[in-house]
């Protein structure tokens, strides 16, 4: 197995995990997208909470040359932990939310 296919393994059991976590109020359903031909993975939520119409992303990470590009982060205590914790480098970790010039003071790759 190469890198890119453990990264998709790896994004894939981690996002699994969050949407099988059931929201706590409303008719919120957690909607899971996997791509891995085009390698973009997104965690999204859609529904009702009371007459409020819910429906964004959560979190969107791609596989883009060979590092994880975290496009949108909206977990609780974040994905990049979790990505650590399953044996991603840091220097393979793209912080995408961030502008290229902060994201030299966050200890993770800058592109």
């Amino acid at each position: 197995m190469d890198r890119v296919d453990e990264y998709r393994d790896i994004i894939e059991r981690i996002l699994e995990t969050h949407h099988r976590i059931p929201y706590s109020h409303g008719q919120i359903e957690s909607k899971l997208i996997i791509d891995r031909e085009r390698n973009n993975f997104l965690l999204m939520n859609s529904g009702w909470d009371g007459k409020r119409r819910i429906h964004g992303c959560v979190v969107h990470v791609e596989i883009i040359d060979g590092k994880i590009w975290i496009q949108r982060d909206g977990i609780e205590d974040g994905i990049t932990g979790e990505l650590v914790a399953a044996g991603v480098p840091k220097d393979k970790i793209v912080l995408a939310f961030h502008s290229p010039d902060v994201r030299q003071h966050t200890g993770y790759a800058i592109a």
